[in-house]
């Protein structure tokens, strides 16, 4: 009896250390602390995110009427000058 005692309070003790130095290695708290911080920065920073992919838009935008406007200048057809271009996309 005595021996199934100390038996079983030597594994207890060996699953007691390993779970110790697991929690040492990987520690939840710094864990649940280091993805609030992630989520903050991101919560914060939105804002410019959403002003860069605006800019890059309109950019985008900007190019494509550019491209339409040399299509209509160039093309030998009179009647797709214009804005009559937009209509016949």
């Amino acid at each position: 009896m005595q021996q199934t005692i100390r038996i079983n309070l030597k594994r207890l003790k060996t699953f007691l250390t390993y779970s110790k130095n697991y929690l040492r290695r990987n520690n939840p708290l710094k864990i649940l602390k280091t993805e609030i911080v992630a989520g903050l920065k991101d919560a914060l920073s939105i804002n410019k995110k959403r002003k860069m992919i605006q800019y890059k838009l309109k950019y985008q935008m900007h190019q494509l009427n550019q491209m339409e406007k040399l299509i209509a200048q160039n093309n030998e057809h009179v009647f797709l000058k214009g804005n009559k271009f937009n209509e016949m996309r």
